[in-house]
């Protein structure tokens, strides 16, 4: 990063733009760190203007652990003898002149300073921040099986969008799985499903009308319509004050879905999210039975109030929503 100066109402610009790219880059936990080097940059640019009264060159460095920053004389320049140089970055704290540069040899890692070969200076200074390791991400070159297959190609030669969303959302699923375990996958797919539910329950009420809570009747229509309109075979087998209970023959994702099991946290997270914003007391999903582990179907059940005690530990909990909803 460069800047050239020719004002010195332009030095506070510059130290916020530096702060903001430092603390984008730092180690978590370094605002005390990223002050103190505010400080540092305001003195070492200050002190620029202060001395030679013309333009000045700042640039900052960060390849390495720690940034560097020099700031460059570009004005007409002053005369410092070598030795002289070296005194001024030493000076003498009772001494009223020096101050910036002692409140700069007191934060920064190091400072220094050259002549320049015509004229002027150049003070180095590293500034007291450690950058943000990166982390190394190797995945395998080629996953056995991955999507989207290649009878999917159109006659154009390239995959639709339906089929390149789908294997989007699997591959993700994995990845993250691979990664951070299956419990993490869950978590992100979970989040997912319960922001889409939200979109879909009010794309329901607009259609048919629906104002305040839904009967389990209407949330059995809500969801065997949002599953139908991502090709999901579901149907109602039962909707009672208590629960309501659904089978389904055919999955979103198809067979892929046993290479994501995590992905069934959608709609356990999209009915349950929905439940529960028609409910005083929340609602909580049991995925009985899934085609992601190997059941010939699936078999849901959403109860829309107290869990059997017996069921309680194997069913995903929601809670009831604090917001209110303006469908509701």
């Amino acid at each position: 990063m460069d800047w050239y100066l020719d004002r010195v109402e332009h030095v506070s610009e510059l130290r916020h733009e530096v702060v903001r790219h430092l603390a984008r880059h730092a180690v978590p936990g370094s605002d005390e760190a990223v002050a103190d080097a505010e400080l540092v940059v305001s003195e070492a640019v200050g002190n620029s203007f202060r001395h030679t009264g013309g333009p000045t060159w700042v640039s900052l460095s960060w390849t390495s652990e720690v940034p560097v920053l020099r700031v460059y004389d570009i004005g007409p320049g002053f005369e410092v003898p070598q030795g002289e140089l070296a005194l001024a970055l030493a000076p003498d704290p009772d001494q009223e002149s020096g101050r910036g540069l002692l409140i700069m040899r007191m934060l920064a890692p190091e400072v220094s300073a050259s002549l320049r070969k015509h004229a002027g200076a150049v003070l180095s200074v590293q500034l007291p921040v450690r950058r943000r390791p990166a982390v190394s991400i190797d995945p395998p070159r080629r996953r056995t099986g991955a999507l989207p297959r290649l009878d999917e190609a159109r006659a154009e030669g390239a995959f639709g969008k339906e089929s390149f969303l789908r294997a989007l959302v699997v591959q993700l699923s994995q990845a993250v799985e691979d990664q951070h375990g299956p419990d993490a996958a869950e978590v992100a797919v979970a989040q997912v499903g319960t922001d889409v539910g939200s979109q879909m329950e009010m794309e329901f009420r607009q259609a048919e009308q629906v104002v305040g809570r839904m009967s389990p009747e209407q949330l059995g229509r809500c969801y065997v319509r949002l599953k139908h309109a991502i090709d999901g075979g579901f149907r109602v087998v039962e909707a009672t004050p208590e629960r309501i209970v659904l089978e389904n023959t055919r999955c979103p994702f198809g067979d892929t879905v046993r290479r994501a099991p995590a992905l069934c946290r959608m709609t356990s997270s999209v009915f349950g999210g929905i439940a529960a914003r028609n409910s005083d007391s929340g609602a909580s999903v049991l995925l009985e039975e899934r085609i992601a582990v190997g059941d010939p179907g699936c078999r849901v059940v959403v109860y829309l109030g107290d869990v059997p005690a017996e069921v309680e530990p194997f069913a995903h909990r929601y809670a009831p929503a604090v917001d209110t909803d303006p469908g509701l």
